[in-house]
Protein backbone atom coordinates (compact mmCIF):
# COMPACT_ATOMS: atom_id res chain seq x y z
CA UNK A 1 0.00 0.00 0.00
CA UNK A 2 2.73 2.29 0.71
CA UNK A 3 4.50 0.75 -2.59
CA UNK A 4 1.03 2.51 -4.68
CA UNK A 5 1.14 5.62 -2.45
CA UNK A 6 4.59 6.21 -3.25
CA UNK A 7 4.19 5.32 -6.75
CA UNK A 8 1.22 7.65 -6.80
CA UNK A 9 2.73 10.70 -5.52
CA UNK A 10 5.78 10.09 -7.99
CA UNK A 11 3.71 9.98 -11.09
CA UNK A 12 1.81 13.24 -9.31
CA UNK A 13 5.33 15.51 -9.38
CA UNK A 14 6.30 14.48 -12.39
CA UNK A 15 2.48 15.87 -14.06
CA UNK A 16 3.14 18.88 -12.05
CA UNK A 17 6.20 19.48 -13.19
CA UNK A 18 5.12 18.60 -16.71
CA UNK A 19 2.22 21.32 -16.31
CA UNK A 20 4.45 23.84 -15.00
CA UNK A 21 6.76 23.50 -17.60
CA UNK A 22 4.35 23.62 -20.07
CA UNK A 23 2.77 27.00 -18.75
CA UNK A 24 6.17 28.50 -18.37
CA UNK A 25 6.89 27.79 -22.27
CA UNK A 26 3.83 29.24 -23.15
CA UNK A 27 4.41 32.55 -21.24
CA UNK A 28 8.10 32.93 -22.85
CA UNK A 29 6.31 32.51 -26.53
CA UNK A 30 3.97 33.44 -28.69
CA UNK A 31 2.19 32.21 -31.87
CA UNK A 32 1.87 33.80 -34.71
CA UNK A 33 0.11 33.95 -38.10
CA UNK A 34 2.54 33.56 -41.39
CA UNK A 35 2.45 34.21 -45.28
CA UNK A 36 2.24 31.29 -47.38
CA UNK A 37 3.92 30.90 -51.02
CA UNK A 38 0.13 29.84 -52.01
CA UNK A 39 -0.80 33.34 -50.17
CA UNK A 40 2.44 35.47 -51.58
CA UNK A 41 1.28 34.29 -55.01
CA UNK A 42 -2.42 35.46 -54.56
CA UNK A 43 -1.61 38.53 -53.47
CA UNK A 44 0.81 38.79 -56.69
CA UNK A 45 -2.40 37.53 -58.97
CA UNK A 46 -4.90 40.03 -57.57
CA UNK A 47 -2.37 43.13 -57.98
CA UNK A 48 -1.74 41.78 -61.91
CA UNK A 49 -5.14 41.35 -62.45
CA UNK A 50 -6.08 45.38 -61.19
CA UNK A 51 -2.81 46.46 -63.40
CA UNK A 52 -4.67 44.89 -66.27
CA UNK A 53 -7.67 46.46 -65.68
CA UNK A 54 -6.38 49.46 -65.00
CA UNK A 55 -4.49 49.10 -68.27
CA UNK A 56 -1.01 49.92 -66.21
CA UNK A 57 1.82 50.32 -68.37
CA UNK A 58 3.94 48.36 -66.31
CA UNK A 59 3.95 46.78 -63.21
CA UNK A 60 6.54 44.45 -60.83
CA UNK A 61 4.99 43.37 -58.04
CA UNK A 62 7.06 41.61 -54.94
CA UNK A 63 5.97 40.12 -52.25
CA UNK A 64 8.27 39.61 -48.82
CA UNK A 65 7.49 37.77 -45.40
CA UNK A 66 7.55 39.46 -41.93
CA UNK A 67 11.06 39.68 -42.25
CA UNK A 68 11.60 41.28 -45.31
CA UNK A 69 12.92 37.93 -47.23
CA UNK A 70 11.69 37.64 -51.27
CA UNK A 71 8.86 35.34 -51.14
CA UNK A 72 7.09 36.11 -55.08
CA UNK A 73 7.60 38.44 -57.81
CA UNK A 74 6.38 39.06 -61.46
CA UNK A 75 7.38 41.56 -63.85
CA UNK A 76 4.62 42.77 -66.22
CA UNK A 77 5.83 43.36 -69.71
CA UNK A 78 7.60 46.18 -70.80
CA UNK A 79 8.03 47.63 -66.83
CA UNK A 80 11.85 49.13 -66.79
CA UNK A 81 14.28 46.89 -65.61
CA UNK A 82 15.40 48.74 -62.37
CA UNK A 83 11.38 48.15 -61.15
CA UNK A 84 12.39 44.42 -59.73
CA UNK A 85 15.12 45.47 -57.43
CA UNK A 86 12.90 48.84 -56.08
CA UNK A 87 9.27 46.80 -55.85
CA UNK A 88 11.25 44.30 -53.40
CA UNK A 89 13.26 47.55 -51.61
CA UNK A 90 9.68 49.44 -51.04
CA UNK A 91 8.04 45.89 -50.06
CA UNK A 92 11.19 45.69 -47.26
CA UNK A 93 10.90 48.58 -45.99
CA UNK A 94 6.57 48.30 -45.38
CA UNK A 95 7.53 44.84 -43.77
CA UNK A 96 10.45 45.74 -41.43
CA UNK A 97 8.91 49.31 -40.15
CA UNK A 98 5.32 47.86 -40.58
CA UNK A 99 4.34 51.41 -42.07
CA UNK A 100 3.71 51.98 -45.32
CA UNK A 101 6.58 53.58 -47.61
CA UNK A 102 4.66 56.43 -48.22
CA UNK A 103 4.96 57.64 -44.65
CA UNK A 104 8.70 57.54 -45.15
CA UNK A 105 8.55 59.56 -48.20
CA UNK A 106 6.67 62.19 -46.91
CA UNK A 107 8.50 62.40 -43.63
CA UNK A 108 12.02 62.75 -46.03
CA UNK A 109 10.12 65.03 -48.36
CA UNK A 110 9.08 67.55 -44.85
CA UNK A 111 12.52 67.89 -44.31
CA UNK A 112 13.96 65.08 -42.13
CA UNK A 113 16.45 63.67 -45.02
CA UNK A 114 18.39 62.39 -42.10
CA UNK A 115 16.47 59.40 -42.87
CA UNK A 116 18.28 58.54 -45.84
CA UNK A 117 21.39 57.54 -44.28
CA UNK A 118 19.52 54.04 -44.10
CA UNK A 119 21.04 51.69 -45.63
CA UNK A 120 19.50 50.95 -49.01
CA UNK A 121 19.47 47.16 -47.71
CA UNK A 122 16.54 48.34 -45.49
CA UNK A 123 15.45 51.18 -46.48
CA UNK A 124 13.61 51.93 -50.07
CA UNK A 125 11.31 55.71 -48.93
CA UNK A 126 9.35 55.44 -51.86
CA UNK A 127 5.36 55.04 -52.37
CA UNK A 128 4.14 52.00 -53.41
CA UNK A 129 5.27 49.62 -50.42
CA UNK A 130 2.75 48.43 -48.20
CA UNK A 131 1.97 45.93 -45.09
CA UNK A 132 0.24 42.54 -45.52
CA UNK A 133 -1.80 42.52 -42.41
CA UNK A 134 -3.85 39.70 -41.07
CA UNK A 135 -5.81 39.44 -37.52
CA UNK A 136 -3.86 42.59 -36.86
CA UNK A 137 -0.47 41.34 -37.56
CA UNK A 138 2.07 42.02 -40.16
CA UNK A 139 2.79 38.91 -41.76
CA UNK A 140 4.99 40.74 -44.81
CA UNK A 141 4.52 42.89 -47.55
CA UNK A 142 3.92 44.43 -50.70
CA UNK A 143 5.56 46.43 -53.15
CA UNK A 144 5.07 47.72 -56.58
CA UNK A 145 6.99 49.62 -58.77
CA UNK A 146 6.44 50.64 -62.92
CA UNK A 147 2.35 51.56 -62.83
CA UNK A 148 1.69 54.81 -64.22
CA UNK A 149 2.73 57.16 -61.34
CA UNK A 150 3.57 56.16 -57.89
CA UNK A 151 0.20 56.94 -56.60
CA UNK A 152 -0.90 53.69 -58.67
CA UNK A 153 2.08 51.58 -57.53
CA UNK A 154 0.48 51.83 -53.99
CA UNK A 155 -3.25 51.61 -55.37
CA UNK A 156 -2.06 48.08 -56.74
CA UNK A 157 -0.29 47.51 -53.59
CA UNK A 158 -3.26 48.22 -51.52
CA UNK A 159 -5.67 45.85 -53.75
CA UNK A 160 -2.79 42.83 -53.29
CA UNK A 161 -1.97 43.52 -49.88
CA UNK A 162 -6.20 42.41 -49.21
CA UNK A 163 -5.87 39.32 -51.16
CA UNK A 164 -5.16 37.84 -47.93
CA UNK A 165 -7.41 39.33 -45.53
CA UNK A 166 -9.36 36.67 -43.57
CA UNK A 167 -12.70 35.61 -45.73
CA UNK A 168 -16.19 37.12 -43.74
CA UNK A 169 -14.27 39.54 -41.92
CA UNK A 170 -16.73 42.02 -41.25
CA UNK A 171 -14.76 46.07 -41.10
CA UNK A 172 -14.83 47.87 -38.35
CA UNK A 173 -17.02 50.78 -38.77
CA UNK A 174 -14.65 54.50 -39.63
CA UNK A 175 -17.20 56.59 -38.44
CA UNK A 176 -20.98 57.62 -38.09
CA UNK A 177 -23.51 58.31 -40.81
CA UNK A 178 -24.05 61.45 -42.08
CA UNK A 179 -27.48 62.98 -43.21
CA UNK A 180 -28.25 66.56 -44.44
CA UNK A 181 -32.05 67.52 -44.89
CA UNK A 182 -33.42 68.69 -48.16
CA UNK A 183 -33.88 72.24 -46.95
CA UNK A 184 -30.22 72.64 -45.48
CA UNK A 185 -29.16 71.83 -49.05
CA UNK A 186 -30.69 73.72 -50.70
CA UNK A 187 -29.56 76.69 -48.21
CA UNK A 188 -26.18 75.73 -49.00
CA UNK A 189 -26.91 75.72 -53.10
CA UNK A 190 -28.77 79.07 -52.62
CA UNK A 191 -25.54 80.66 -50.91
CA UNK A 192 -22.82 78.37 -52.31
CA UNK A 193 -20.77 76.60 -49.48
CA UNK A 194 -19.67 73.55 -48.23
CA UNK A 195 -22.16 70.34 -46.64
CA UNK A 196 -19.41 68.54 -44.82
CA UNK A 197 -15.51 68.79 -44.33
CA UNK A 198 -14.14 66.13 -42.26
CA UNK A 199 -10.57 64.51 -42.31
CA UNK A 200 -10.79 62.24 -45.46
CA UNK A 201 -12.91 64.55 -47.61
CA UNK A 202 -15.46 67.09 -48.29
CA UNK A 203 -18.87 67.44 -49.75
CA UNK A 204 -19.60 70.83 -51.12
CA UNK A 205 -22.68 72.43 -52.61
CA UNK A 206 -21.10 74.53 -55.14
CA UNK A 207 -22.30 77.80 -56.62
CA UNK A 208 -20.82 80.23 -59.52
CA UNK A 209 -22.25 82.87 -61.33
CA UNK A 210 -18.86 83.79 -62.98
CA UNK A 211 -16.00 82.79 -64.49
CA UNK A 212 -13.78 82.27 -61.41
CA UNK A 213 -10.31 81.53 -61.22
CA UNK A 214 -7.92 78.64 -61.90
CA UNK A 215 -7.54 76.38 -59.42
CA UNK A 216 -5.00 73.76 -58.43
CA UNK A 217 -5.76 71.05 -55.30
CA UNK A 218 -2.77 69.62 -54.35
CA UNK A 219 -4.48 66.91 -52.21
CA UNK A 220 -7.57 66.84 -53.43
CA UNK A 221 -9.95 65.44 -56.35
CA UNK A 222 -12.80 66.87 -57.09
CA UNK A 223 -15.94 64.69 -58.22
CA UNK A 224 -18.45 67.20 -59.99
CA UNK A 225 -22.10 66.31 -60.63
CA UNK A 226 -23.75 69.44 -62.50
CA UNK A 227 -27.26 70.10 -61.23
CA UNK A 228 -28.15 72.79 -63.32
CA UNK A 229 -26.82 75.77 -65.78
CA UNK A 230 -24.08 75.68 -67.81
CA UNK A 231 -20.13 76.33 -67.93
CA UNK A 232 -16.89 76.28 -69.60
CA UNK A 233 -14.56 74.52 -68.21
CA UNK A 234 -10.56 74.13 -69.10
CA UNK A 235 -8.74 71.54 -67.54
CA UNK A 236 -5.05 71.47 -67.67
CA UNK A 237 -2.17 73.35 -69.47
CA UNK A 238 0.12 76.19 -67.57
CA UNK A 239 -0.64 78.56 -65.09
CA UNK A 240 -0.28 81.88 -66.01
CA UNK A 241 1.21 83.76 -62.56
CA UNK A 242 0.14 81.05 -59.84
CA UNK A 243 0.01 81.50 -56.73
CA UNK A 244 -0.08 79.81 -53.24
CA UNK A 245 -3.33 81.30 -51.78
CA UNK A 246 -3.60 78.24 -48.55
CA UNK A 247 -1.89 74.99 -47.56
CA UNK A 248 -1.97 72.68 -50.42
CA UNK A 249 -4.35 75.62 -52.54
CA UNK A 250 -2.97 77.36 -55.36
CA UNK A 251 -4.32 79.99 -57.84
CA UNK A 252 -4.06 81.64 -60.76
CA UNK A 253 -5.56 84.59 -63.31
CA UNK A 254 -5.67 82.28 -66.32
CA UNK A 255 -3.88 79.27 -68.03
CA UNK A 256 -2.10 78.89 -71.26
CA UNK A 257 -3.91 75.54 -73.26
CA UNK A 258 -5.56 72.99 -71.66
CA UNK A 259 -8.44 70.89 -72.58
CA UNK A 260 -11.82 72.86 -72.67
CA UNK A 261 -15.20 70.89 -72.25
CA UNK A 262 -19.25 72.41 -71.76
CA UNK A 263 -20.43 71.17 -68.97
CA UNK A 264 -24.51 70.84 -68.76
CA UNK A 265 -27.42 69.33 -66.19
CA UNK A 266 -26.20 65.82 -65.69
CA UNK A 267 -22.84 65.97 -66.78
CA UNK A 268 -20.04 64.24 -64.25
CA UNK A 269 -16.15 65.42 -64.20
CA UNK A 270 -13.27 63.79 -62.34
CA UNK A 271 -10.49 66.19 -61.65
CA UNK A 272 -7.23 64.55 -60.12
CA UNK A 273 -5.38 66.49 -57.27
CA UNK A 274 -2.48 68.20 -58.91
CA UNK A 275 -4.62 68.75 -61.91
CA UNK A 276 -5.31 72.94 -63.04
CA UNK A 277 -9.13 73.82 -63.56
CA UNK A 278 -11.00 76.78 -64.52
CA UNK A 279 -14.29 77.76 -65.19
CA UNK A 280 -13.55 80.09 -67.82
CA UNK A 281 -17.26 80.97 -68.12
CA UNK A 282 -20.69 80.02 -66.07
CA UNK A 283 -24.09 80.52 -66.55
CA UNK A 284 -26.08 82.49 -63.88
CA UNK A 285 -26.60 80.30 -61.38
CA UNK A 286 -24.51 77.26 -62.49
CA UNK A 287 -24.83 74.83 -59.53
CA UNK A 288 -22.63 71.48 -58.98
CA UNK A 289 -22.44 69.11 -56.31
CA UNK A 290 -18.61 68.56 -55.60
CA UNK A 291 -17.32 65.39 -53.40
CA UNK A 292 -13.26 65.82 -52.66
CA UNK A 293 -11.71 62.65 -51.17
CA UNK A 294 -8.70 63.58 -49.93
CA UNK A 295 -4.83 62.19 -50.46
CA UNK A 296 -2.33 63.40 -48.19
Amino acid sequence: MKMLTSTNTTLLTILLSCITSYVQAANLTTSKSTLTLEGAKKVIATAVAEAKRLNAPGAVIAVVDDGGNLMALERLDNTFSAGATISIGKARTAALFKRPTKVFEDIIKNGRTAMTALPDTLFTPLQGGIPISVDGQIVGAVGVSGAASAQQDEDLAIIGSKAVTAPGTIPTPSGSVTFIQHDKVANAFDKGMPLVEVDGYKVHASRREKAGQVEVHENETDVIYVLDGSATLVTGGIMVEPKWTASGEVRAPRVEGGETQLLVKGDVVVIPQGVPHWFKEASNPFLYFVVKPINK
